[in-house]
C-alpha cells in the first residue's frame, strides 16, 4: 500500500512507482475530488525508443512530480495543443476521503482511452475529457495518453518497431494502474476500460489481446471495434512495411538504415505525412489474429462484462475521413465514394451497396442521397462492427455468467451540436455525441445545454458507474441477447427498449462481409 497525505494547502501527495506526485483537491458539485494531471507512467519514448515498445519509468530523481497542471500531448496534426514525444502520462480523479475515521473501501476504477482515429486526441483536452464530474459518482477515473500516427503505429518488421506500440502504451498504463491505483483509493481488482471511437477500437483490441488478460474486469465500447472485412483488413504487414519505407524515402532516409534515420527526423515532418486514419495491425504479438479468427477459436477475453453501443448517425464522419465534399450528391457520386471507401476498407460491391441504401431514396434529392451515404459509411465504420463484436461476444457459451448490453444514442442537445459543428437537423446525432453525457459536460458547460441535459447526463453517468461497480447499468436495461431477440437500450431521456433494429443491416446485409 503506497502512502498518501493531505497537505494543509489543499494539495495532496502520493507515493507511486513513478515517484511522489503532488495533486490538488478541487470542489466539484459539492464534492471534494483529488485531481492529478500528467503523471508519467513510462520513460519518454524518444531516440531509440521512437517506434519501440514503451519502457516503465525508472526513478532517477527525488523531485516531487507536479501533477497540478497539464503536460504535453502526443504528436499529431492538431495545432492547439502543446506537443512533444515525451507525452506518456495519465490523469487521475478520485473522491477525497473527507472523514478519515471511516473505513477506506477501495473504489471501482474507470480507465478511459480517447478517440481520434489513432491520430489525434489527448487527455489534456479537458473541456471534453475531465473526469472530475464522473468521479463524483464514487469511482476513480483514469485517462491515458498514448502515441499516435506513425509514432504509435509505424511497423518496421523488427522488435525495435513492432507496430501497435500505441496499444502497448495503453497496456503499460493499465499495468501502472494495477500497481498504483490503490494509493489513490482505487481497487485494482475492479477496473473497467472504456473508450470512444478509436478509443473503442482500443478497448476491443484489449479484449482480443492475450497481453491484456487480467488487467481489466469490465469494458465499455462507445462507437467502434477492431472488426473489418473478413478477408482483407485495411492494412496488413506488407502494406504497413511498404508505407513505412515510403515515408522513409520521402524523407530522404536510405534503404539500408531507414528506421534509424526515421528516428532522427523532426516530429513535425512525420506528422505532415500522416493519412486521415491509422488502422491497427493484425498478426503482431499484441493482435496475433483477426477478430473473426479470435471469435472462431474463442481466443478472446470472456471473463468480462460489456456495454457496447453506437450513436444514431455514425456516418457524419464520412466527409472528413474520405476527404470528399458531400454537397450536391448524385447517384454517380454515391457509387464513386463507395469505391473510394473500398480503397481503405476493401471487399465492397459498390453497385450492390448503392442499390441497398438508395432503394427508398428520392434519386433527385441531393440531401437524401448524402444522408443515405452517411448511413452506409456509419454502418461500415462503426455501427455494424461494434454491434457484431458485442453480439459474437454474447454468443460465446463461456459468457453465460457474464453481462453484455447494447445501446443506441438517439439524443443530442441542439446548442451543443452546433458548437461541435454538428447541426442535428442536418447531420443527426453525430459520432462522439455520447462523450458530453458520459463526462458530465452539461454540468461543466451549462450554457451549451438545457436543464434536461443535466438530468440525462446524470442518468448516463449513473448507468456507466453502476455497471463499473456491479456489472449492471440499471434494472431496466435488458441483456443484449434474449432468445430470438436482440434488445437494445435507446439512450435518450425516455430510455426505451428497442428490438432487432439491426436485423436488416448488420445481421443480414453486412453479416457476410464481416463474419
Amino acid at each position: 500500500m503506497k502512502e498518501s497525505r493531505v497537505l494543509m494547502n489543499w494539495s495532496i501527495e502520493i507515493n507511486t512507482t513513478s515517484g511522489v506526485v503532488r495533486g490538488q483537491t478541487i470542489h466539484v458539485l459539492n464534492r471534494q475530488i483529488n485531481q492529478f494531471l500528467g503523471i508519467p507512467f513510462a520513460e519518454p519514448p524518444i531516440g531509440s525508443l521512437r517506434f519501440a515498445k514503451p519502457k516503465a519509468i525508472q526513478l532517477s530523481a527525488p523531485d516531487i512530480i507536479d501533477a497540478t497542471k497539464s503536460k504535453s500531448s502526443c504528436w499529431q496534426p492538431l495545432a492547439n495543443l502543446k506537443l512533444s514525444e515525451d507525452c506518456l502520462y495519465v490523469n487521475i480523479w478520485s473522491p477525497n476521503r473527507v472523514n478519515h475515521s471511516m473505513p477506506n473501501i477501495p473504489k471501482a476504477v474507470m480507465f478511459f482511452i480517447h478517440g481520434g482515429g489513432l491520430q489525434t486526441g489527448s487527455i489534456f483536452l479537458l473541456s471534453f475529457y475531465n473526469g472530475s464530474i464522473l468521479a463524483t459518482n464514487d469511482v476513480v477515473v483514469v485517462t491515458t495518453n498514448y502515441r499516435l500516427g506513425p509514432f504509435g503505429f509505424l511497423y518496421g518488421a523488427d522488435e525495435s518497431a513492432p507496430g501497435n506500440v500505441g496499444f502497448y502504451d495503453q497496456l503499460l498504463a493499465l499495468k501502472w494502474v494495477r500497481d498504483n491505483i490503490e494509493a489513490f483509493g482505487g481497487d485494482p481488482n475492479q477496473v473497467t476500460i472504456f473508450g470512444e471511437s478509436a478509443g473503442s477500437w482500443s478497448v476491443s483490441a484489449h479484449i482480443l489481446s492475450p497481453l491484456s488478460r487480467g488487467l481489466f474486469h469490465r469494458a465499455i465500447m462507445q462507437s467502434g471495434s477492431v472488426m473489418f472485412y473478413k478477408d482483407r483488413y485495411p492494412i496488413n504487414k506488407t502494406d504497413a512495411l511498404n508505407n513505412a519505407k515510403q515515408m522513409a524515402r520521402s524523407l530522404n532516409c536510405t534503404e539500408t538504415h531507414w528506421l534509424q534515420c526515421l528516428r532522427t527526423v523532426e516530429p513535425k515532418q512525420l506528422v505532415q505525412l500522416e493519412k486521415t486514419v491509422t488502422f491497427p495491425l493484425i498478426g503482431t504479438d499484441f493482435l496475433p489474429v483477426s477478430t473473426q479468427k479470435a471469435f472462431q477459436t474463442h481466443a478472446v477475453n470472456t471473463d468480462i462484462d460489456l456495454i457496447a453501443g453506437i450513436v444514431h448517425d455514425e456516418g457524419s464522419l464520412a466527409d472528413s475521413i474520405l476527404l470528399v465534399s458531400m454537397d450536391n450528391m448524385t447517384i454517380a457520386k454515391f457509387v464513386d465514394y463507395v469505391n473510394k471507401s473500398d480503397q481503405q476498407f476493401h471487399g465492397m460491391n459498390a453497385q450492390k451497396i448503392a442499390d441497398y441504401y438508395l432503394k427508398s431514396v428520392d434519386k433527385t434529392n441531393a440531401t437524401a442521397i448524402r444522408l443515405a451515404f452517411n448511413d452506409f459509411f456509419g454502418d461500415l465504420l462503426n455501427k455494424c462492427p461494434t454491434y457484431l463484436f458485442a453480439r459474437q461476444l454474447a454468443e460465446i457459451k463461456s459468457m453465460a455468467n457474464k453481462n453484455v448490453y447494447f445501446y443506441e444514442l438517439t439524443y443530442l442537445a441542439e446548442k451543443f451540436g452546433k458548437y461541435l459543428g454538428c447541426d442535428t437537423h442536418v447531420k443527426g446525432i453525430c459520432h462522439g455525441a455520447d462523450i458530453p453525457y458520459v463526462f458530465g459536460l452539461p454540468f461543466s458547460s451549462p450554457l451549451l445545454f438545457e436543464p434536461i441535459d443535466q438530468t440525462f447526463s446524470a442518468t448516463v453517468m449513473k448507468q456507466w458507474t453502476n455497471f463499473v461497480k456491479f456489472g449492471n447499468p440499471d434494472n431496466l436495461w435488458p441483456q443484449m441477447l434474449n432468445t430470438t431477440k436482440v434488445l437494445v437500450r435507446e439512450l435518450n431521456p425516455k430510455n426505451k427498449i428497442l428490438e432487432n433494429i439491426f436485423q436488416q443491416t448488420c445481421d443480414t446485409f453486412w453479416k457476410n462481409y464481416f463474419i
